[in-house]
């Protein structure tokens, strides 16, 4: 009698326990998104976009200052400075466009893995056009000697919201029309540079003692921009203002835009001996100052 020895592998994966019900707010939460986003196409359909329209708001919106001031970032990646349109501008232009959603949302978070599953997406309602990115964001920040891990529920929020803004600002941009996008960047780094009308003189003046609050003196500002004080122009001040703006957001710190020269081992050596010379006749003089 013949013996079946072999062993029949059973290939059903086991079933994923549901929930045995649902719950009345979160049915009528479901009903609510189906809901809403079948009546943003009807709207769009019947109410389309005017792009004249668009163009004139998008105009006017930039024209204004404080608009135009937080239309760029500016941080440090590799040790090189990276420059662009912010998400501030990214979320005015959707407005300005019409007919785009767009949102970030926080799938999972794994606290155990120290990371969080999130993903950002924009919608044109009216041409059907998405972007969508799902991405993973450790719970961790980068220091100068390595990431360090964060467990401050707070600290994890800012992360996520941080990394989320990003991928959102790609998200809204590649749905807009390029040429929308770059008239607008265009338009507010005219207007920035422009300022408030004020003379060159006076707005050196406040960027001088904005930056000493944050204990960069007049010296470094003139070494980042390669000229002296009564050179300056207002494109000059309109990227110190940047960098000023991008520091006190956390974007960028002090010594990454303005770091200090490095010394060279003659000049160490002189600087470490100075302060022990300047020493040796305090030290002298101490026993006599002692006994007075």
């Amino acid at each position: 009698m013949a013996v079946n020895n072999s062993t029949q592998l059973d290939t059903h994966a086991p079933a994923v326990a549901m929930p045995a019900r649902v719950g009345q707010g979160t049915a009528v939460e479901q009903s609510r998104a189906v809901a809403e986003v079948q009546a943003a196409v009807v709207v769009a359909q019947q109410v389309p976009r005017s792009v004249t329209t668009a163009r004139t708001a998008m105009r006017e919106s930039c024209d204004v200052l404080p608009m135009a001031e937080r239309a760029f970032f500016r941080y440090k990646r590799g040790g090189a400075p990276v420059a662009g349109a912010s998400v501030h501008l990214a979320r005015e232009l959707a407005r300005c466009w019409g007919n785009v959603q767009y949102g970030i949302a926080e799938l999972r978070r794994d606290d155990l893995a120290g990371e969080s599953e999130m993903q950002a997406w924009a919608w044109d309602v009216q041409t059907n056009t998405r972007a969508s990115n799902t991405f993973v964001v450790p719970h961790k920040r980068d220091k100068t000697g390595g990431p360090v891990a964060l467990t401050d529920m707070r600290d994890i929020y800012e992360n996520n919201a941080n990394m989320g803004a990003r991928r959102l600002r790609e998200a809204i941009f590649s749905i807009l029309p390029p040429w929308f996008t770059e008239e607008a960047k265009e338009l507010c780094a005219a207007r920035v540079e422009k300022g408030d009308g004020r003379p060159v003189v006076d707005r050196a003046d406040d960027a001088v003692a904005a930056f000493e609050k944050l204990g960069v003196a007049q010296d470094r500002l003139e070494q980042k921009l390669g000229r002296v004080r009564a050179r300056w122009s207002q494109y000059d001040l309109a990227q110190l203002m940047t960098v000023h703006r991008s520091i006190s957001r956390g974007e960028v710190t002090v010594d990454d835009e303005f770091p200090r020269p490095r010394l060279s081992d003659g000049d160490a050596l002189a600087e470490t001996a100075a302060p022990a010379e300047a020493q040796a006749p305090a030290r002298r003089r101490a026993p006599v100052e002692g006994r007075e």
